[in-house]
């Protein structure tokens, strides 16, 4: 963790390219008036590069950089707290140090710090005798800090006003909320957040059009929104098609927001690109002095976020709708953390019963997540997240060698199964899926036909062309391939034809509706008897009592798994339900 912070440290100083650059005057106005407040000789503005303490303006100092590690102004830099040494000679860190050996007593430094957080270094004075600092003079130390940092940003910050919109841009607009708050504390306030397009219609638009496109857009915005606010209220351009303003104080928020509707229509009358865009509205409510600027931006990004599904196109920050996403969000960084944890995640194996003898002839495989904080996290919750990043690729990696190992184990001992596995869109995406399957088959002295691999019908779809690459490869060896959650997936039946699988499993949402009544049964029925005529084995998902087992059995269903025939279960308690079966039925 210290790591990364450093690196991101230097990197905001890498990026402010003030390492190595000529004297500047405007710097040494504010080191020279350090030493008169001090009544010292030296006074320095030091930036803390790799290894190194650099001096961008220097008073009374004949080099220009010394090693970091003897250097107070980089424990400032790193604490980000201002420090008075009284006497190097008697500090046991800097006693040998290369100013006490230049004859240097007395050291007082204060942080450079930027807006993020990170301390580039430190404004510090220097004198050849013992001495006290004052809390004037350090708090005059401190001023003269800020001083510098307001400097940096002057000189190498990007300005506060957008080229192309004309407007404030959002450093400004950051800095305006926290004069607000100084000015006018504790006060709700709404602050309004304006979307102007999808990114995928953005993208389709550049495409079609060039960059002008995106240009024309905003600028007409912009000009809209100058029109609406008036000259005394200010709009924001806070990022490419985004734009944020405040709502007036005390205003009444239902009738504000019908008002807003009408700054909808006139954007969408306005613009000559009016069909190429669905502009959305934001607004999230902040207390002014409370509310940090960056919290006031999130919340305002997360209600345009929900505006895209709002009817109206306009929605207000839901702190729940916040939370979830939140949530979400940082599962998927946990996430990553978990894989290379063996304590967090682990399989779980659910029973396939062959309805017609009722013995267990597979089971499928199913990951599991103990989180250390959270506890068990649900794979309805965290499967979909992870299904849509580049984390698929190592889950499934590690389902298939944890799956296959396990299996071997349970051949050996005699357990004649077969092992099913999920796999998701993003390993269908992938060029060496097949052949990373087959790895792990020699890996553990798999036979291919004891492994299935199931795919839903949408993850088919997604990259039809790559899929089916992919999914022949793997059917070629003789890995048996499933279509899983058959009958809620978009496919057509020609493009399933395509697929080499050899089973269909029935989704459940059709099975928890098999006993409501004939037509239910019909449907079921039907898919039952259109995937044997198309040369599939049919398995059906959720079944929970013995009507529905009964009744799928009469329909000719081949499998089914479910709670009527046993829950997911840990290794070792599946080898002791495998082993109670085996005995019941030698026993019948």
């Amino acid at each position: 963790m210290a790591n990364r912070i450093e690196e991101a440290r230097l990197d905001a100083l890498h990026r402010l390219n003030l390492l190595d650059t000529a004297p500047s005057e405007a710097f040494d106005r504010i080191t020279r008036l350090a030493s008169q407040i001090f009544n010292l000789p030296i006074s320095a503005v030091s930036l803390t590069d790799h290894d190194r303490q650099w001096f961008k303006s220097r008073v009374g100092c004949t080099y220009d950089s010394i090693p970091r590690d003897q250097a107070p102004c980089a424990e400032v830099a790193e604490n980000n707290q201002s420090m008075v040494i009284p006497d190097l000679l008697l500090d046991e860190r800097y006693h040998d140090c290369i100013l006490s050996q230049q004859g240097i007593r007395f050291y007082a430094g204060a942080p450079l710090v930027t807006r993020e957080g990170f301390g580039l270094g430190s404004l510090c004075v220097l004198g050849p005798d013992p001495r006290a600092a004052s809390e004037a003079e350090m708090a005059a130390l401190d001023d003269l800090a800020q001083m510098v940092m307001a400097q940096i940003e002057l000189s190498h910050a990007i300005g506060r006003v957008d080229a192309l919109s004309g407007l404030p841009n959002r450093i400004q607009f950051s800095d305006d909320l926290d004069d607000l708050g100084r000015d006018t504390p504790g006060v709700r306030r709404l602050v309004v957040l304006l979307d102007l397009a999808r990114i995928e219609q953005l993208n389709n638009g550049v495409r079609a059009m060039g960059s002008g496109y995106l240009d024309t857009i905003v600028q007409q915005s912009a000009r809209v929104l100058r029109s609406v606010l008036g000259p005394k209220r200010a709009a924001y351009h806070v990022a490419s098609t985004k734009f944020a303003f405040l709502a007036p104080p005390d205003v009444d928020e239902r009738y504000y927001i019908r008002r807003l509707g009408s700054l909808l229509t006139r954007l969408q009358k306005g613009s000559e690109m009016r069909f190429g865009v669905t502009a959305v509205i934001g607004i999230a409510p902040f207390v002014t002095g409370e509310t940090p600027p960056s919290d006031v931006m999130r919340t305002a990004h997360s209600a345009a976020l929900d505006a895209r599904q709002a009817e109206s196109a306009i929605s207000f920050y839901s702190a729940l709708e916040d939370s979830t996403h939140c949530r979400r969000f940082s599962l998927l960084e946990d996430f990553s953390a978990a894989l290379e944890s063996p304590e967090q995640l682990r399989l779980v194996y659910q029973p396939r019963i062959d309805l017609a003898s009722r013995r267990c002839v597979g089971a499928e495989a199913l990951l599991r997540w103990n989180h250390p904080i959270l506890g068990e996290v649900s794979p309805a919750e965290f499967i979909p997240i992870i299904e849509q990043t580049s984390l698929a690729r190592p889950t499934t990696a590690r389902v298939l060698d944890t799956g296959l190992a396990q299996l071997a184990t349970w051949l050996a001992s005699g357990m004649d199964l077969q092992l099913s596995i999920n796999v998701s869109a993003v390993n269908l995406d992938e060029s060496d899926f097949a052949q990373r399957v087959q790895l792990y088959l020699l890996k553990h002295r798999i036979l291919p036909a004891m492994l299935e691999i199931e795919v839903t019908e949408s993850a088919a779809m997604e990259n039809a062309a790559r899929a089916l690459g992919q999914l022949t490869a793997i059917d070629s060896v003789g890995v048996n391939l499933a279509i899983d959650d058959f009958g809620i997936g978009q496919s057509s039946l020609a493009y399933l034809q395509r697929l080499p699988a050899k089973i269909v499993k029935i989704d459940q949402s059709f099975i928890r509706r098999l006993t409501l009544g004939a037509r239910e049964q019909t449907l079921v029925r039907s898919m039952i008897s259109l995937s044997h005529d198309l040369g599939y084995r049919v398995v059906s998902e959720g079944v929970e009592t013995a009507e529905e087992a009964d009744l799928l059995s009469a329909m000719g269903c081949d499998e089914a798994q479910g709670y009527y025939f046993a829950r997911p279960m840990e290794a070792a308690a599946f080898e002791q339900w495998f082993a109670d079966q085996q005995a019941e039925r030698a026993a019948a």
